[in-house]
């Protein structure tokens, strides 16, 4: 019977730092004002009758805070992958010179830069929903468990790790926003 409530435990805690993952990639995709290859994460290229990630066709660096430079691993891709910068939701024009893909970064309005933030806030949000979700179904998994013959001071106990399991993950999602939000108002 103990045994059920570690492995109640260990699940909740696997779905809850899986929400940490969630929100650590939403986080990285929001352009913060400096270069990073991970906001072109979402862009798919059509390569050879099907879409695939921009990653899969190019090399992506980053030579300074202000740009990134694709270079397609054959040039016949500089085309397709431009449209497909164009018509993300990246919001840079791209520079094509023929060899490799530009993207000069600009510098952020304070009113972009308070959306920005907004919409960290919202991906925040819900991580911290999921996170409290977990512990929901957890906490009635357990009560259940009580129940069904788990001894009563079992289930509290395994409640109060469940409570400081949903505790760490929410500061660290607190952690993660306050970062987030601090490069993203930095000028």
């Amino acid at each position: 019977m103990l045994a059920d409530t570690n492995q109640i435990i260990k699940d909740a805690e696997t779905k809850m730092s899986s929400a940490i993952r969630y929100l650590d990639d939403e986080l990285a995709r929001i352009r913060a004002g400096k270069a990073s290859p991970r906001i072109l994460d979402n862009v798919k290229v059509s390569y050879y009758g099907s879409m695939a990630p921009l990653a899969n066709v190019s090399s992506i660096t980053t030579p300074d805070a202000k740009t990134i430079i694709i270079t397609p691993w054959e040039k016949q891709m500089l085309k397709e992958i431009e449209k497909a910068i164009l018509s993300s939701e990246v919001g840079i024009t791209p520079e094509n010179n023929g060899e490799v893909i530009r993207l000069g970064i600009p510098p952020l309005t304070e009113e972009r830069r308070r959306s920005l933030a907004k919409g960290a806030k919202q991906h925040a949000e819900t991580a911290k929903i999921s996170i409290r979700n977990t512990r929901r179904d957890v906490i009635e998994l357990l009560k259940k468990a009580v129940k069904e013959g788990v001894p009563e001071d079992a289930g509290k106990d395994a409640e109060a790790t469940v409570q400081k399991i949903h505790d760490k993950y929410i500061k660290q999602v607190d952690e993660l926003y306050a970062a987030k939000e601090k490069e993203i108002m930095t000028v």
